[in-house]
């Protein structure tokens, strides 16, 4: 009954993309339902959408890759957040946006790759190394981008080339990872997180089976750890994955974790469950959920690391609507949203 409590509080709140991710993420409403579709008209229209857009083209000089990736104000992230509140998908004038973003992540130097003899050549040389047969790259950029693009409406064909990327540089336990250092042989979680959810969402909207075994793949590298404990010893792997965000961005955490999960149809694996149990002991009885940190700091000016506009209060006993509608969401998925 407190969760029924907590929604209908959530339903009223002044942000509608809180009240768009309750009615859509949480209770599962049709997107196409109108009333859902007036409300994401009111998310578009809405004060934070319009602090997100205003600051989109300055101050980056035309053909500039900071402009995309700028840690959190460039159009990377900014398309990243729009594709987790509900705008309206199919917006013809994030287009440009799109457009600047794929340019960057679908570079001709993405497509190849070397064998470096030395440590000095991999950052000379154009193209991703592969050392001890694996794609040493970010992940999580190609990833992102493709969540963010299927998920605001525009899977065209660019989509299934990062799809193909991603999967063309996968592990063999699954997942990704950055790491050049040749004795590093296991993916890494913040290299994961994000290509399984963009290769999850790419699935959704397009169909495509490859992209989904991938995803599922993807997934084993958490599910083989319980999402935050270690194989060898059982040991929390992080004590960052172990407290609440949000935004995550490239970070994780175990409930960005369990929303993965969700997004591709795992969240009732068994090996979810410690996770899950880990995130009802931190619900703040008949208020929500906290951020208990967070990786950005709002400022009016372009600086790194830095929002334009917060994403709510952070403390350990100050409920988070971001925080809490994603904790809901992914208990809805579970079936203990009622438990």
């Amino acid at each position: 009954m407190h969760r029924e409590r907590l929604i209908r509080s959530l339903l009223r709140s002044t942000e509608p993309a809180i009240r768009w991710k309750v009615h859509v993420q949480v209770l599962g409403e049709s997107r196409d339902l109108p009333r859902i579709r007036r409300l994401e008209e009111e998310v578009r229209r809405s004060p934070r959408v319009r602090a997100l857009l205003t600051h989109r083209n300055a101050p980056y000089r035309t053909g500039t890759n900071r402009s995309v990736y700028y840690k959190w104000q460039g159009i990377h992230w900014l398309l990243g957040a729009l594709s987790e509140i509900g705008y309206p998908r199919g917006d013809e004038s994030l287009k440009p946006l799109i457009d600047r973003s794929l340019e960057v992540w679908l570079r001709p130097s993405y497509f190849r790759t070397f064998t470096p003899a030395t440590d000095s050549e991999i950052g000379r040389r154009v193209g991703l190394p592969v050392i001890e047969g694996r794609v040493r790259h970010c992940a999580s950029m190609q990833g992102y981008a493709l969540r963010y693009v299927s998920a605001l409406g525009w899977p065209d064909a660019r989509c299934r080339r990062l799809a193909g990327l991603l999967q063309d540089w996968q592990w063999p336990d699954g997942g990704w990872n950055c790491d050049v250092d040749p004795a590093a042989d296991t993916s890494s979680f913040m290299e994961t997180l994000l290509p399984l959810r963009g290769l999850g969402a790419y699935a959704d909207v397009s169909g495509d089976r490859q992209a989904i075994r991938a995803a599922r793949a993807a997934a084993e590298v958490f599910l083989e750890r319980r999402l935050f404990r270690r194989r060898s010893d059982g040991k929390v792997i992080k004590p960052d994955f172990v407290r609440l965000h949000y935004p995550l961005y490239w970070h994780y955490d175990v409930l960005g974790g369990l929303k993965g999960m969700a997004e591709v149809g795992l969240i009732q694996d068994p090996r979810c469950a410690e996770a899950l149990d880990w995130l009802e002991s931190k619900e703040i009885p008949e208020r929500g959920w906290p951020a208990e940190a967070r990786y950005y700091r709002v400022s009016r000016n372009f600086e790194s690391s830095s929002e334009f506009m917060g994403w709510g209060p952070t403390g350990k006993n100050i409920p988070n609507e971001w925080v809490t509608t994603d904790a809901l969401l992914v208990l809805s998925a579970a079936g203990r949203l009622n438990a």
